[in-house]
């Protein structure tokens, strides 16, 4: 059998976020009997429980600790450690009030604990309070046999992020000074010239604090990386404080596509195992693509390894505005979503629910009602089935494309004045992928400077920030037989937040065979159209909305144009040379179709008075090299891009999935078989086509055809290798 990559816990792990200072001791037997019972192998421990063990600074008290790991130790259960580090106890704050978090507006926080949320991360007071706890609790537990794994404070950047302290404003000159080394550095990365920023003296630099109008927006974005890497600091405080006595796996929590604050990137090279918490939105009612999205973020940023999916609910959560209950059945398909996109462990916030305090209405694994409760009686059951399909642990999942991710564009695009705010970069990568998602095409995410090699279809939904080396990159990977996909305001500035030499989209104009003139932003409200060619010569209108471009070819095949809306404002083109004729019929090779009318010239030029009627380019294919670079110049909802990205699929030698689109497939690869796990997530039964050698692991029977799954089912089927289908 696979075991999980970290040490003491077979298979796949399952348990939760454990809190036993809020109850009596003499409950505590009972909760290891319990957890006994639902299959509980593993949980979170002293993750706050900071004043607890240390109740007055330097004295420190771990007897309850001893006590209750030996506890769990008996009763067969291991333990993930955590570092209590993200609440620190009342003595802290009253002895070093200087190491509170203030806000962009100068408030200091917190007044007193009465909350949650970590101390200054630029605070030195906090990180000398924060590495002797860890190093304590490591001196001790390092040899514990219950303890395999290190949790190192919970959430970064989530309550606290961002700290304007004078703290901030020293550490933030010093690392301004590690990054440009002087003033003049500074003022060519900024951009200073403008209105007069000009800085001629270390000191007169401060972090983007309030201001009589909008702040520097390349200060800003420094700000924000200078954020996340004091906070990464002082995550590597306490894990080399861990490590210089324990030797398990250290990891944090991350909070993939929700915490902003965090370059998931950078984070995953500094844990020994990547973990995620993730929440349904309740006001998403395709909340399981959001959870899917994040699995796929969480995998991708750990390199593809097996990971652990540290929290998330047996039901509602208590901090939104509507917290929805999930519907029967819907936890277990939450569960078996994450373990289908590469998670080893399944763990959910808490074990036993609160009586008390801001959670108090937030689910558990063991809810308010009890043991005679629908809650526990899927606690149980999913314990059962992740036994059942303990032999997945280890394996591992295959993408054959990926989405762009880079956390500093996301930063340098939410930053102020741009040119609308209803242009969101995580709604443009929720759209393409949730496309992806109901296309069956399972997808990792990928940073633009990454190797892109491994995938035949990349595409780049926002990457509205895009350095040369990025652009380099993906040239270079439709030079050597990729597809690409752009979507709108891309390649438009470089790392310092400065529009690149030549204009918006300039760096990618080699790959994608245009460039954009100008930006033309929507209305609120407006509604537009393109012209869609289909294959059989036919003319679809696709409905848009928020955002235009005027686009330049440049060799690019013009495959669709506006209909409507600013670019099809005669203006724009009736003074152009004729270049880019009437759009070409989309066909099924991605190519024009031969012998159709109009058919797009590979010249430069604009959409010209030959295609008057048709308004300026709107989605445009380019071959370069040996791939293809696709540029899509709107929005388009998910419904409309099908039509778009299933052209580009026939470039990548990709076919979309013929099963119904609310029936999730994924397959993880072993070491002589794969696990194909399928989630039913529609109201009517659907069938898996299977061939014999299939065996359910969840009936322990083997399948000689076709898989029928019930409504809201699920199943986990071991297929050989190499005879399996590939349904993925």
């Amino acid at each position: 059998m696979i075991t999980s990559p970290w040490e003491g816990v077979p298979t796949v792990a399952f348990g939760g976020d454990y809190n036993p200072e809020q109850w009596p001791r003499e409950v505590w037997e009972d909760d290891v009997a319990l957890m006994r019972q639902a299959g509980v192998n593993m949980v979170s421990l002293g993750m706050f429980s900071w004043v607890f063990m240390e109740p007055e600074e330097g004295v420190f008290d771990f007897g309850w600790l001893d006590d209750l790991l030996d506890l769990l130790h008996a009763g067969g259960i291991s333990v993930d450690l955590a570092t209590p580090t993200a609440s620190p106890p009342a003595w802290f704050y009253h002895a070093y009030p200087q190491a509170r978090v203030r806000t962009r507006d100068g408030v200091p926080l917190p007044l007193g604990p009465g909350s949650r949320g970590m101390a200054s991360p630029n605070s030195p007071e906090y990180r000398t309070a924060a590495v002797r706890i860890a190093t304590e609790l490591a001196k001790r537990y390092a040899d514990h046999p219950a303890v395999v794994m290190w949790h190192v404070h919970n959430e970064y950047g989530a309550p606290v992020g961002e700290d304007f302290s004078d703290n901030a404003a020293r550490e933030f000159r010093l690392w301004l000074q590690r990054r440009y080394t002087d003033l003049d550095g500074l003022n060519e990365a900024w951009g200073t010239a403008f209105w007069g920023q000009a800085y001629s003296d270390w000191s007169h630099v401060n972090p983007p604090g309030p201001t009589p109008s909008v702040p520097n927006p390349s200060q800003s974005l420094d700000f924000a990386r200078f954020t996340d890497h004091q906070l990464r600091q002082c995550y590597i405080a306490e894990r080399d404080a861990i490590r210089a006595h324990a030797r398990q796996p250290i990891t944090t929590n991350f909070m993939a596509n929700e915490c902003p604050t965090t370059d998931l990137f950078a984070w995953a090279k500094e844990v020994d195992i990547v973990s995620n918490d993730h929440y349904l939105t309740a006001a998403d009612p395709q909340g399981h693509i959001g959870l899917a999205l994040a699995a796929d973020l969480t995998r991708s940023v750990g390199g593809g390894k097996p990971w652990i999916m540290m929290e998330h609910s047996t039901s509602a959560v208590n901090w939104q505005p509507r917290n929805v209950a999930k519907r029967p059945g819907e936890m277990a398909r939450n569960s078996l979503g994450h373990l289908a996109r590469g998670a080893d462990a399944i763990c959910f916030f808490q074990w036993r629910a609160s009586r008390f305090g801001a959670e108090k209405f937030h689910s558990a694994m063991l809810p308010h009602a009890g043991t005679d409760s629908r809650t526990w009686r899927e606690v149980r059951g999913l314990g059962t089935t992740l036994g059942e399909v303990g032999e997945i642990a280890g394996s591992t999942v295959r993408a054959q494309a990926a989405i762009l991710w880079d956390t500093e564009s996301h930063w340098a695009q939410s930053l102020q004045w741009r040119p609308s705010v209803d242009v969101d970069a995580k709604e443009r990568i929720r759209a393409y992928y949730e496309r992806l998602w109901r296309d069956g095409i399972t997808t990792d995410f990928a940073h633009p400077e990454s190797d892109l090699s491994a995938y035949r279809l990349v595409v780049a939904p926002a990457s509205y920030l895009l350095t040369d080396a990025a652009a380099a990159n993906l040239t270079r990977y439709v030079a050597q037989g990729g597809t690409l996909v752009v979507s709108f305001f891309s390649g438009v500035v470089d790392e310092h937040d400065a529009v690149h030499e030549g204009g918006f989209g300039t760096p990618l104009r080699e790959a994608l065979g245009v460039s954009v003139e100008e930006f033309l932003p929507m209305r609120s409200g407006e509604r537009a159209a393109l012209s869609w060619p289909e294959p059989d010569g036919g003319v679809r209108e696709l409905p848009v909305d928020t955002w235009q471009e005027a686009v330049i070819t440049h060799g690019a095949q013009v495959l669709a144009t506006f209909a409507s809306g600013p670019a099809a404002e005669p203006g724009y083109f009736q003074d152009r040379d004729a270049g880019a004729g009437t759009p070409a019929a989309a066909a099924p090779d991605g190519d024009s179709a031969p012998g159709s009318a109009g058919g797009a010239a590979a010249g430069d030029g604009r959409a010209g008075t030959e295609a008057a009627s048709h308004g300026m380019p709107a989605i445009t294919r380019h071959s370069h090299g040996s791939g293809t670079g696709w540029y899509v110049a709107t929005k388009l909802d998910v419904e409309h891009l099908a039509p778009v990205l299933g052209a580009a699929y026939a470039d990548a030698g990709l076919s979309p999935s013929t099963l119904p689109e609310q029936v999730e497939v994924v397959r993880r690869h072993g070491s002589g078989s794969d696990y194909v796990v399928i989630l039913n997530h529609s109201h009517v039964g659907a069938t898996v086509p299977f061939e014999s050698g299939a065996h359910d692991l969840l009936t322990d029977a083997p399948l000689s055809g076709p898989l029928d799954l019930p409504a809201g089912g699920h199943a986990v089927v071991r297929v050989p290798v190499p005879d399996s289908p590939e349904v993925d």
